[in-house]
């Protein structure tokens, strides 16, 4: 059983090591512009499936989040940009480096966690860390002190000397977040770093990975399917639906920082009718209007002016209030308009 079960952790820790592995004498390079990932018209097929396609996308220094549902393509173009698998067509650099032509110098400046929980159960924490930092080409000394370090960091330094098994889902992303930063990476890739985690787990794992980012002046590329929690974490974003690019940029330009209106308006009865008066209202005065589920969110102008055509528009069509607050416009309305 014990032969099995080190048989086991040595699988596990060559998976790892198979996406991790770089030459130990590998000089990191400066990177030669302000482009952390460049993508050209980057597609990827497997068979009849196309899981990218036709992507051109320039990512940015800072935290940037990969975001789409689950077969958008994200897994898909992390592992091109580690140069795990070369795209059917199209080009891409990262961190200056073409991923299938600097394999090894590339992967000595980058970190990864992957989504799966591919963890030895029968290591120690502390080990684990530690032989990952090693796989990355740091001598052993400055390995088991980095590993030490960066298990207190992300909140596991009592738990260090556990074994990955005895782990909660929480320590276990923590444990792959530790050993993806341990080597001191310029890029850190993080594949649904959140997954299994409850609402508190994962807000503290989003303040970590953006303390992480700000603290040791790591960029940071992260996959997610939850919109609101890369609104919350990250500077730029990369939306991607059906292996299609669908936005990408500063999360800033892309939604905007002006503040709009939330409308709710009696919409039963009589009344009924004065709620398509004010859309239309406001729509023929230029605003840009979101309206679902009852509620409609009023953009393009200063809230006061918002308020001001408001007004005007519910008097003058007869309608009657329910509700009306600021309102700031998301990712998920970028996304909804973007399907749209």
């Amino acid at each position: 059983m014990t032969a099995r079960r080190s048989l086991k952790s040595s699988a596990i820790l060559c998976l790892f090591e198979s996406s991790l592995m770089s030459s130990s004498t590998a000089s990191p390079q400066a990177l030669s512009s302000a482009s952390v990932v460049a993508t050209n018209s980057v597609t990827q097929r497997f068979g009849n499936n196309v899981a990218l396609d036709q992507v051109n996308v320039d990512i940015a220094t800072g935290v940037t989040g990969l975001v789409g549902a689950n077969g958008a393509g994200k897994t898909t173009l992390m592992n091109a940009v580690m140069g795990l698998r070369k795209p059917t067509s199209g080009t891409l650099k990262v961190l200056g480096h073409d991923p299938f032509r600097s394999g090894p110098e590339l992967r000595a400046m980058l970190g990864f966690a992957p989504e799966r929980n591919v963890l030895p159960d029968e290591m120690r924490a502390v080990d684990f860390v530690r032989h990952m930092a090693e796989v990355r080409g740091l001598p052993k000394v400055e390995a088991r002190n980095r590993a030490s370090d960066m298990l207190w960091l992300v909140g596991l330094g009592e738990e260090r000397f556990r074994t990955l098994g005895t782990m909660s889902t929480g320590q276990r992303q923590r444990a792959k977040l530790a050993q993806a930063i341990a080597s001191d990476p310029s890029l850190v890739l993080l594949d649904e770093p959140t997954d299994g985690l409850d609402p508190v787990q994962r807000s503290e794992m989003l303040n970590l990975i953006r303390q992480i980012a700000q603290e040791f002046s790591m960029d940071v590329l992260l996959s997610s399917h939850l919109l609101e929690e890369v609104e919350k974490v990250c500077d730029n974003v990369v939306v991607l639906d059906g292996g299609k690019l669908v936005a990408s940029g500063a999360i800033a330009d892309l939604i905007g920082d002006d503040e709009g209106l939330a409308l709710e308006l009696v919409d039963f009865g009589e009344l009924a009718p004065s709620v398509d008066a004010v859309v239309d209202a406001l729509q023929a005065a230029g605003f840009t209007l979101d309206r679902r589920n009852g509620h409609i969110g009023v953009f393009g102008a200063s809230y006061d002016v918002l308020c001001d055509h408001v007004r005007d528009a519910v008097a003058d069509a007869g309608a009657r209030i329910s509700r009306m607050s600021s309102r700031r416009r998301s990712l998920e309305h970028l996304f909804e308009l973007s399907e749209s």
